[in-house]
């Protein structure tokens, strides 16, 4: 599933590429991605909708329309918004997995693919607000990067704070969307790893000092994915189309056997709450 820095990347991709441009008119060949409203009040809403900017929320992209509505977007496992084509060319190609098409006005398309189909679409109007529509977003906890209207980001003391008391593993922590918003398995094993904690420790049996390696951790390699334009393992593509890079300077994720960067022990790979975690057995000791 893309992760803060993949959803970030597209939305900075979407600013660039379809800032100012406007919606002629909206195919759904798909009916179950668009999940608000029904189908054909989604398509008759969106026309002539002008595009003002896109941000992100956690793991979900929000593109303001005018007037006050706006385009919500989950990628889940394999969603794509990619913009195609350029003005005065022929239509742009259609990929097998087109769920949702929006002619732009210039001439361009804005594609919404998704080949496991688990990602979804929202269309917010103007007298509703984001959690009306999408109600999981209310939910949504600290974003760990600085953010306009949502905190300053994570700190070692906000993010103790937030384990307080928690004996379920520091991996599932950082991975639990209530406490911080967008990381997910590769970024979190990356935090994990250059703080030296592992992963199956206790969320809340961290000491302040590990606490504020590992919110300046986080920070980082959400930074360093950003730069790198995301990590592409299967699906993930930026707005124009382009792999992301950040999977090949991993430290330790997918990486499982091969000697570790600062050690050269084989890292390990274990199962969390399902989710399979990378780190190495000497640097990353069950007790520090």
């Amino acid at each position: 599933m893309p992760e803060l820095p993949e959803v970030e990347t597209v939305v900075r991709g979407l600013n660039a590429a379809i800032g100012g441009d406007h919606i002629v008119s909206v195919k759904v060949l798909r009916e179950d991605s668009v999940a608000f409203p029904d189908v054909a009040l989604f398509c008759r809403s969106l026309g002539q909708k002008k595009f003002l900017q896109a941000w992100r929320r956690g793991k979900y992209i929000v593109i303001e329309l005018e007037g006050g509505s706006s385009l919500i977007c989950h990628l889940r496992m394999s969603g794509r918004l990619i913009v195609k084509g350029s003005t005065g060319r022929k239509r742009a190609e259609r990929g097998r997995f087109l769920r949702v098409l929006f002619q732009l006005g210039s001439g361009r398309e804005l594609h919404f693919e998704d080949m496991r189909v688990f990602g979804r679409l929202w269309f917010k109007p103007d007298h509703l607000t984001l959690e009306e529509v999408v109600p999981s977003i209310a939910e949504l906890g600290v974003e760990p990067l600085a953010q306009d209207n949502f905190g300053g980001g994570l700190s070692g003391k906000l993010l103790q704070e937030l384990f307080d008391g928690k004996s379920q593993a520091v991996k599932s922590a950082l991975l639990d969307q209530r406490l911080v918003a967008g990381v997910g398995n590769i970024y979190a094993d990356e935090a994990l790893f250059l703080s030296g904690v592992h992963p199956q420790r206790k969320a809340g049996s961290l000491k302040k000092k590990e606490y504020e390696k590992l919110a300046e951790n986080v920070r980082a390699v959400l930074t360093m994915g950003i730069e790198s334009g995301g990590s592409t393992l299967r699906d993930y593509v930026n707005a124009e189309g382009v792999n992301g890079n950040y999977q090949n300077q991993a430290y330790v994720y997918g990486r499982t056997g091969s000697p570790c960067l600062h050690c050269q022990s084989a890292i390990a790979r274990v199962k969390i709450a399902g989710r399979s975690s990378h780190f190495c057995p000497r640097c990353q000791k069950a007790q520090n």
